[in-house]
């Protein structure tokens, strides 16, 4: 028997379908995103610097065009000159401030035992229950009685310290042919900064298999993706670069110790959004109530700074230099900073989560304009 349906219903089941298809093909490509980042995890010492040094070289190709196209520059000479452009201002800032900051850090390690101290007498005076508590832990009873009963089950745990030390020399080894990973990324940036970029962005001989809209659209997306990765890269460092020096000089003003140091760190971390703040405030914090001569008075101003510093990023930074490049709401953007990190399994997929995730939407508009609003 056949069954006949009228037009309203077969556009219903065309809709429906092609709903079901996209959505089978979204969970494809995060699916195919996750095996990747899970491949790349597994050998992240040999394919981060390489990954590192291809975005170095999109952010700094306007620099070297303009060397190499319009000063006449021969290639090796423009990238010598790139080189030397990064090089130069990573020495002086380091050979400008590092005096300051190795002070900083030595003060800083000095002054741990004495924050120490003041910590353990506020913790006493504000809440001697906790002292109270810490005379009575029953762990610590235990402890004492295990050394001075001769506990055989407690020292034979020690064991794990012999289990452990062929772990720390793996870990030593891995960290040697990392070290030496990441030393061979100026040879990767002098690859990616001679070859042209047309190679990259002509793609159309590798999917040959495709039929010739699909293929655009495979293309698009493609182009799409490094365009985003570029802008998003590019802008965030400037970005970051400067909320770090607006850390630093706003803590040093606050009378913070250690703010340079703290300020820069900061501002590094901010490469990861929201990163550097809640580490800032975790970290700040109780070093200004803590610090010598610090208190309530300058927790409340390091908090005015971070308030300050966090307004001039939104209102002032992120529209002038990135503009609305990625479109993502704020709440969103956490989310992806948390999804993509545990998906990718750390940092890289950290770094990785706006553009990532900008890329999604990117890819979510083309099909529902492209396909699903054909049907509907």
């Amino acid at each position: 028997m056949q069954i006949e349906l009228s037009e309203r219903q077969r556009a219903t089941v065309a809709a429906a379908a092609t709903i079901a298809a996209a959505a089978v093909i979204l969970a494809a490509v995060v699916a195919l995103f996750w095996a990747i980042g899970s491949f790349f995890a597994a050998f992240s010492s040999v394919f981060l610097p390489l990954a590192v040094a291809a975005v170095l070289a999109f952010v700094l190709r306007p620099y070297y065009e303009l060397l190499n196209e319009r000063l006449r520059f021969p290639r090796i000479l423009a990238v010598a000159a790139v080189l030397l452009s990064l090089l130069l201002p990573i020495v002086g800032f380091a050979w400008f401030f590092g005096a300051m900051a190795a002070s900083q850090i030595d003060e800083l390690f000095d002054a741990l035992p004495g924050a120490w101290d003041r910590f353990v007498e506020w913790t006493a005076e504000i809440s001697p229950v906790v002292t109270d508590f810490l005379e009575t832990n029953p762990v610590a009873i235990r402890v004492q009685e295990a050394f001075e009963g001769g506990d055989s089950n407690l020292f034979a745990s020690f064991g794990i310290v012999g289990d452990g030390a062929l772990e720390v020399l793996q870990s030593i080894g891995a960290g040697l042919a990392s070290l030496f990973a990441w030393a061979v990324l100026p040879v990767y940036l002098c690859f990616f900064l001679i070859v042209e970029p047309d190679r990259f962005r002509k793609l159309d001989h590798l999917f040959p298999f495709l039929k010739p809209r699909t293929r655009e659209d495979v293309i698009y997306l493609i182009q799409e993706f490094i365009d985003i990765l570029v802008a998003f890269f590019r802008g965030q460092l400037v970005i970051a670069f400067l909320q770090g020096a607006l850390f630093a000089i706003g803590f040093q003003v606050a009378g913070l110790r250690y703010g340079l140091v703290l300020g820069l760190m900061l501002g590094f971390l901010n490469i990861i959004p929201y990163l550097g703040s809640i580490v800032g405030l975790a970290v700040a914090l109780p070093i200004g109530y803590f610090q010598e001569g610090g208190g309530p008075q300058l927790v409340v101003w390091v908090v005015v700074v971070f308030a300050l510093v966090q307004l001039i990023e939104a209102y002032v930074l992120t529209p002038r230099i990135m503009g609305d490049r990625t479109g993502l709401h704020p709440m969103a953007i956490i989310v992806a900073v948390f999804f993509w990190g545990s998906a990718l399994n750390g940092i890289a997929g950290m770094i990785l989560a706006i553009p990532l995730t900008a890329f999604l939407v990117v890819f979510w508009r083309l099909a529902r304009e492209r396909y699903i609003g054909e049907v509907l």
